[in-house]
């Protein structure tokens, strides 16, 4: 009775072994596919893990804005989005997403923006394009060469710029900003939302507004220190 006891012990250790060793791999894909799924699910379509940001990222308020360099709009906006996050240094952060919706100009000048990016000259490549965007963007007009000169002016180092333009990478960046540009709906430039929602009406001072309003929630009502 004993011997017997014995040898269904030993079996069902056996079978329980086995049945481990085959469901650790199946265990460890569940695993593996809940982080990806987990991964996946920080981004959205409003900001994506290679999106340009500036201010602190760790900011409880984040504009974004649907941008064209080629857009005078744009450009109009970008002193007043900048004087927001000089108000507001560790409060609201700005996420770029590219939107090229004037043809070849603006999808060279994002281009370079997204080489400036992986470069770490993002911003001071933003802001000269912008500054002289009547030289590479006047009523039509397009200058491939000045955006060149103008980036590399601002520190973009040119001879790997032009080896990266049309990398797959940078290609990859601009298709998934054109996917979540029709999957928001967006139809012109620029388009803010801000923590999420869109700015309806549109407007400078409602912007402004918009921003204000949520620092005060995140501040519990004590405004902006």
């Amino acid at each position: 009775m004993f011997k017997k006891t014995t040898f269904m012990l030993a079996g069902t250790l056996m079978l329980t072994a086995a049945i481990m060793a085959i469901s650790k791999p199946a265990l460890l894909d569940m695993q593996a596919e809940a982080a990806s799924e987990n991964s996946a699910q920080a981004e959205s379509t409003l900001v994506r893990s290679h999106s340009p940001i500036l201010g602190p990222e760790e900011a409880p308020v984040t504009i974004v804005e649907f941008f064209d360099p080629a857009c005078e709009a744009c450009r109009a906006f970008y002193p007043l989005t900048k004087s927001i996050l000089e108000n507001y240094p560790e409060k609201v952060q700005l996420v770029v997403r590219y939107t090229p919706f004037h043809g070849d100009v603006s999808d060279k000048a994002i281009r370079v923006l997204e080489v400036a990016r992986r470069q770490g000259v993002f911003e001071p490549v933003l802001e000269a394009l912008l500054s002289r965007q009547g030289q590479w963007a006047a009523h039509g007009s397009f200058d491939e060469s000045a955006i060149m000169d103008i980036a590399s002016e601002a520190g973009l180092d040119r001879n790997a710029a032009e080896e990266q333009l049309n990398s797959a990478e940078v290609q990859a960046v601009i298709d998934q900003d054109m996917a979540d540009v029709k999957a928001n709906q967006i139809r012109q430039t620029p388009t803010f939302f801000v923590n999420g929602e869109p700015l309806d009406p549109f407007g400078m001072q409602e912007l402004i507004d918009a921003v204000e309003d949520e620092i005060e929630e995140v501040s519990d009502g004590t405004g902006p220190q």
